[in-house]
């Protein structure tokens, strides 16, 4: 097993919004796990990482976008732990921005790749590793069976009860992970899933496909703002008046439209009184470095 110690409390908020309600929240602070990672990045990792040390592998191979956190947590895990990494990067040549230069600091090789390309990912990996018997594949995002075991271990964790647990979405294997270590643990746990995309009812099926027996999640659809990396006045107005009433940052992508669906449903009475809420931040903050215009911020300009 690899050695890798960290700190995710279950830290207990409150919000202007709620009012009087009677109601509870707490964050896992998976942000807190590490600088680069962070949130559900390492718990998606962490036993691709075992099994590529178990089969003498020296080379992870990932995919992503060019503000993928999980390429730069790839890359800063390749650097930890003494492997070499690759990222198959779903953007146009000559694309730089902050955090591809962080992963190339990190030693990752970077290959750009076109969209029609990037669809068949074991394809393009076969095509430049296939004689490479070192090279280890992982799924974007750490999408898989492997990554929602890691996610699963949240739920042996938790210092407290709950009645709901709330994650973002956007391959489910987070949500895959929770699901599935309630159902094992016998909790009465509801979990709910927020997808961060449009025609997120698909999560349920890639759900399905790596836990089959499981019983079906929450889905919460109505919350993805125009889809992927869409944004809308109302949600960046929530994440600015959220981050300056908790001192808890969080971002556009995913963070932000979990937050906002939480609060949009403590506002609408959809909880019972007394209800313990638990919200699982996933991390993911450098994302904000690629959105921060689209805020409303005096930058002193």
């Amino acid at each position: 097993m690899i050695s890798f110690n960290f700190y995710s409390p279950e830290q207990k908020i409150s919000f202007p919004d709620w009012g009087k309600k009677t109601i509870y929240v707490s964050i896992k602070r998976d942000d807190m796990i590490h600088p680069f990672i962070s949130g559900n990045k390492w718990r998606k990792l962490k036993f691709n990482l075992e099994r590529a040390l178990a089969e003498n592998k020296n080379h992870l191979v990932t995919f992503g976008g060019a503000w993928s956190n999980h390429i730069l947590a790839t890359a800063c895990a390749g650097a930890t732990f003494g492997l070499k990494t690759t990222a198959f990067l779903r953007s146009d040549p000559g694309i730089n921005n902050p955090l591809i230069a962080m992963c190339r600091l990190f030693g990752m090789e970077i290959i750009y790749t076109d969209r029609t390309e990037f669809k068949n990912k074991q394809v393009l990996f076969d095509k430049h590793f296939s004689n490479n018997s070192n090279a280890y594949f992982i799924d974007e995002g750490g999408h898989g069976p492997l990554g929602s075991k890691g996610c699963e271990e949240i739920i042996a964790s938790l210092q407290e009860s709950y009645d709901h647990i709330f994650c973002a979405c956007g391959t489910g294997t987070t949500l895959a992970g929770l699901q599935h270590g309630v159902a094992a643990s016998g909790l009465q746990t509801v979990v709910h899933g927020v997808p961060v995309l449009k025609g997120g009812d698909f999560i349920h099926d890639e759900v399905h496909k790596i836990y089959p027996s499981d019983p079906v999640a929450t889905l919460h659809t109505g919350y993805h703002f125009g889809g992927y990396a869409k944004t809308k006045p109302e949600l960046l107005r929530f994440i600015e008046k959220f981050v300056s009433n908790t001192g808890i940052m969080i971002e556009p992508t995913y963070t932000g439209k979990l937050f906002f669906a939480v609060n949009d449903l403590i506002s609408q009475d959809y909880f019972k009184p007394d209800a313990r809420i638990l919200v699982i931040h996933t991390g993911g903050l450098t994302g904000f470095l690629g959105m921060y215009e689209r805020f409303n911020l005096d930058l002193g300009q």
